[in-house]
C-alpha cells in the first residue's frame, strides 16, 4: 500500500517514470489515465534446467530457500563439497547483504544462499537459480509460489546477453509444464488491483483513526490491503487504559500513531513489539515529549558488544536497527545526532562481525582460492615457499616443504584434500625438481640417518624399507617429481644407507672381505661363513666340533677380525654396541615387524618365531623360549666364575647373581637347562642352587642343519692319520741320484 500511496501522490512536477512487469500495465492504465508504456524485452533466454543435486550444481548459481535454517543447512553443505557460499536473507543489515554479495561478485565463492531476498534489489553475475524449496511463509500461512514469485526470483539468473537457467535443488519437486512455460515466456496473469490503505487518517479520536484505516478505496482498481503491523499495534494498545486517556490529546493521537510505525527489525512476537511500542509512548508523552537518555543509554549498553554466534549477533544487530530509526526521529531524543552516531556505529560493528562469521561457518576460503584458481587453469596460481618451507598458494599457507618431502596441512573434506593437491602440485614441483638434482649429487656428509629414516640436511628424506645392510632398499618420501629424478635420488639414498652400513658394521665388513679375498682357510673360514650368515652371532654348541680342531692359529686369526669365543656364543662384540645394533635393529624390524624386544632383558617370544636375523641383528639368541641378550649370557658365565672359581664351569643361583642379570629364578633354570646345565644334586632349600654342564655327548651334523659345513663334521671328529716320512741318510740319497744318473 505504500508503493500505490507513492504511485497516485507523489508524482514529479514534469515527470514521473515508473519500473515494472508488463503484468502491472492494465493497472497502471486505469489508475493513471494518459500514461506512455515502454516495453523492454529482455536480451537474454532464461531456461528451464531441470532437477539437478546440490553437489552437481554449475559454478555462479545461487540456491533460493524460505526459511534461515535451511539456508544454513545448505550452505554447510556446500561448503564441505564446494568450498563455501556466500549468503544473504532479508534479516541482515544491508552492510552485511552487501558485503556476503561482494564475495560472490568478485568471485571468491562460486555459490550463493539466500532466501526470495535476492528477488528484489540486488543486481548478480548468476548463472543459474536452484530452488530448494517452492513454499514459503508469508507472514500468515504457508503457500506455494506463485508462478510470477517464482519468475521474479529466476529472473536474476543471465545478465545482458548472457543466457540464464533455473531448476530445482534438494527436496523441491518438479516444475509443472505450464509453471516452466510461462516462466520462460514470461507470461503471467496480469495484476488485477492494487493494494491501498487510507492516506487520510482522522486523528480526532483513537476510534475514529482506526475508522480511517479500515476505510475502503475510493475508485476501481484498489483493494483494501491487509491489517499492517502497525494497524496491529495500534488495536491492541487500544485496550489500554492509559493509552486510551492519554490519546484524548490530538498530538498525543498523532504522536502514538507516528510510534506504531516504528518497524519489527527483531522480528519478535506481536505482543514484545506491542510492549516496546507502549514503553516508548508513555515515555514521549511525558512533560518533555523525548525519550530518557538514560532509557537510550540503558538499550544500547546492553547491545554494545560483539561476541556470540551468528544467532546472537543477528538478534543485536536487529534491536540496534530499531534503535537506529528511533534516533533518526528528528523529535523523538534530546540529542538525536550523537545517538545517530552511535548506532551507525555499533550496527557496523556488528554487520562487519556478522559478515567476519557467516564467512568463517559458510566459506572454506583456502579450498575457495585454491578451486578458483584451478577453474582458471592453474597458469595464474600465485604460490611461494618461505626460508621456513611454508608453502603459499593464493596467500594460504597450505603445507610445509621439508627437503624434498611436501607435508600437507589436511583438509577438513575430501573436496579440500583434492584442492590443495592439485594446486600444491602446481606450485612446489618445480622446487622439488631442483632439490632432488641436488640431492643425487651431494656427498654423504649431507646424510644421516636415524632409526630407519634417511635425511638430508636435516630433513626427512626417505626410509629404508627391505634389503639387507649393504644392500638396502630405500622409499623416497614425497610425490612430486618425475620419475627420472626420483629414481637416481632413490639411488643416493641406497648407496648413503650401505656406506653408513660399512661404516657401522665394519667389523661384519671386514670378516666378510676376509673370507671373499681367501685370508680364511678351512675351519676358520667355515665359522666365519656361518657367523657372516647370522650376522654375528652363533651357538657355540652348533660349532663346538669344528671349534675343537681349530689350531692355535686360526683361533687367533678369527680373533684379530673381531670374533670372540664366549662360553656361550660365538660373537662379534662390536655388533652389540652402539652404533652398530642400532642399524641391526632397524633391518631386524624388517625381518620381523611390529616386534620390538628389549635389548637388556629377557623377552618371551612370539609365535610364529621370528626369523633368526631379526634376533641376531639386535644381539639375541634364542635360548629356552627367550630372546636372550648375547651379553647377559656371558655375563652369566663371568659371574658364576667369579663367585666360584673353584668350580670351574659350574653356576651357582644366587640371589647377587640373579639380581645382576635382572634375571627371575625360573627364567634362570629354563635358560641354563636350554644351555646344557642341569642342577647338581640335592641342596640345601636354604642355600643357591648349584648347576653343572651335563657330560659332553657325541656331537654330530644335527646341530649345524642348514649349514653348508655340516658335512665336514665327519671329517672333523675322526681326522686322517698322516703318515710321518723317514729321512733318507746321506749316502741314500748320493746313491739314488748317481742312479738316476
Amino acid at each position: 500500500h505504500v508503493f500505490t500511496h507513492r504511485l497516485l501522490h507523489a508524482r514529479g512536477e514534469a515527470e514521473t517514470m515508473l519500473m515494472g512487469a508488463a503484468t502491472v500495465a492494465p493497472l497502471i492504465r486505469r489508475l493513471c489515465p494518459g500514461v506512455e508504456i515502454e516495453s523492454r524485452d529482455r536480451f537474454s533466454q532464461l531456461v528451464y534446467a531441470g532437477p539437478k543435486k546440490l553437489t552437481r550444481l554449475p559454478r555462479r548459481s545461487a540456491v533460493v530457500a524460505f526459511s534461515t535454517d535451511a539456508v544454513y543447512a545448505i550452505a554447510e553443505l556446500i561448503r564441505r563439497q564446494r568450498g563455501g557460499a556466500a549468503v544473504v536473507m532479508g534479516s541482515l543489515s544491508p552492510r552485511t547483504r552487501n558485503a556476503q554479495v561482494a564475495l560472490f561478485q568478485s568471485g571468491e565463492v562460486d555459490f550463493l544462499v539466500a532466501t526470495d531476498a535476492i528477488g528484489m534489489g540486488l543486481n548478480m553475475d548468476v548463472d543459474h537459480v536452484a530452488f530448494a524449496g517452492l513454499r514459503k511463509f508469508d507472514g500468515r500461512r504457508t503457500r506455494w509460489l506463485h508462478p510470477q514469485e517464482i519468475g521474479q526470483i529466476a529472473g536474476r539468473a543471465g545478465r545482458y546477453r548472457k543466457d540464464g537457467t533455473f531448476g530445482v535443488t534438494g527436496d523441491a519437486p518438479d516444475l509443472d509444464a505450464d509453471v516452466v512455460a510461462a516462466i520462460e515466456g514470461h507470461v503471467f496473469q496480469p495484476v488485477a488491483a492494487a493494494e491501498w490503505r487510507n492516506a487520510k487518517l482522522d486523528f480526532g479520536s483513537l476510534h475514529g483513526l482506526m475508522r480511517s484505516l479500515a476505510a475502503p478505496p475510493p475508485i476501481a482498481g484498489l483493494t483494501l490491503s491487509e491489517e499492517a503491523q502497525d494497524e496491529t499495534t495500534l488495536r491492541q494498545l487500544a485496550g489500554d487504559d492509559t493509552v486510551v486517556r492519554r490519546t484524548r490529546d490530538r498530538a498525543n493521537l498523532i504522536r502514538l500513531w507516528e510510534i506504531c510505525q516504528t518497524p519489527d527489525f527483531r522480528k519478535t512476537t506481536q505482543e514484545e513489539h506491542t510492549r516496546l511500542i507502549g514503553m516508548m509512548f508513555e515515555h514521549l508523552t511525558q512533560r518533555d515529549r523525548r525519550l530518557p537518555e538514560d532509557w537510550m543509554q540503558g538499550q544500547f549498553n546492553t547491545l554494545d558488544r560483539t561476541d556470540g554466534d551468528i544467532d546472537a549477533l543477528s538478534a543485536r544487530l536487529a534491536r540496534v536497527r530499531t534503535l537506529a530509526y528511533v534516533a533518526n526521529r528528528p523529535d523523538w531524543l534530546a540529542d538525536p545526532q550523537g545517538w545517530q552516531e552511535r548506532a551507525r556505529g555499533l550496527e557496523d560493528r556488528l554487520s562487519d562481525t556478522l559478515h567476519q562469521c557467516l564467512m568463517q561457518r559458510f566459506i572454506d576460503r583456502r579450498t575457495s582460492a585454491l578451486l578458483r584458481s584451478l577453474n582458471q587453469g592453474g597458469a595464474t596460481i600465485l604460490g611461494g615457499i618461505g626460508a621456513d618451507g611454508a608453502v603459499t598458494v593464493e596467500g594460504h599457507v597450505v603445507g610445509r616443504l621439508a627437503g624434498v618431502n611436501f607435508e600437507p596441512e589436511r583438509g577438513d573434506t575430501a573436496l579440500e584434500n583434492r584442492a590443495l593437491r592439485g594446486a600444491v602440485e602446481r606450485a612446489v614441483a618445480p622446487e622439488v625438481a631442483r632439490r632432488l638434482g641436488e640431492l643425487a649429487a651431494e656427498a654423504d656428509d649431507a646424510f644421516t640417518l636415524e632409526g630407519a629414516v634417511v635425511l638430508w640436511r636435516g630433513h626427512r628424506a626417505g626410509e629404508i624399507v627391505g634389503g639387507g645392510p649393504f644392500s638396502p632398499r630405500v622409499r623416497l618420501f614425497g610425490e612430486f617429481g618425475a620419475d627420472t629424478p626420483r629414481e637416481r635420488a632413490v639411488r643416493r639414498l641406497e648407496a648413503f644407507v650401505a656406506a653408513e652400513a660399512t661404516r657401522r658394521l665394519s667389523v661384519l665388513k671386514r670378516l666378510k672381505a676376509a673370507i671373499s679375498e681367501g685370508q680364511l682357510k678351512g675351519l676358520a673360514r667355515g665359522l666365519a661363513y656361518q657367523l657372516v650368515e647370522q650376522f654375528g652371532v652363533l651357538d657355540r654348541r652348533r660349532a663346538d666340533a669344528q671349534l675343537r680342531a681349530l689350531s692355535r692359529n686360526e683361533r687367533r686369526t678369527l680373533k684379530s677380525l673381531g670374533v670372540r669365543f664366549g662360553a656361550f656364543t660365538l660373537y662379534l662384540p662390536a655388533l652389540l654396541a652402539p652404533p652398530a645394533n642400532l642399524l641391526g635393529a632397524v633391518f631386524a624390524e624388517l625381518a620381523r615387524p611390529n616386534w620390538r624386544p628389549a635389548l637388556a632383558a629377557l623377552t618371551a617370544l612370539p609365535h610364529p618365531l621370528p626369523p633368526p636375523e631379526a634376533l641376531s641383528l639386535r644381539g639375541l639368541r634364542a635360548v629356552a623360549g627367550f630372546a636372550a641378550p648375547v651379553a647377559a649370557l656371558e655375563r652369566l658365565d663371568a659371574l658364576a666364575r667369579a663367585a666360584e672359581p673353584q668350580a670351574a664351569g659350574a653356576v651357582r643361583l644366587t640371589p647377587q647373581l640373579l639380581a645382576e642379570l635382572g634375571w627371575k629364578p625360573g627364567q634362570a633354570e629354563q635358560i641354563l637347562r636350554a644351555l646344557g646345565f642341569q642342577r647338581a644334586g640335592r641342596t640345601d632349600p636354604a642355600e643357591a642352587s648349584l648347576w653343572r654342564r651335563r657330560a659332553a655327548a657325541a656331537t654330530d651334523a644335527s646341530g649345524q642343519q642348514g649349514s653348508p659345513f655340516a658335512a665336514l663334521a665327519p671329517l672333523v671328529k675322526t681326522p686322517a692319520q698322516q703318515r710321518r716320512r723317514r729321512r733318507k741318510r746321506p749316502a741314500a740319497r748320493a746313491a739314488a741320484s748317481g742312479s738316476a744318473a
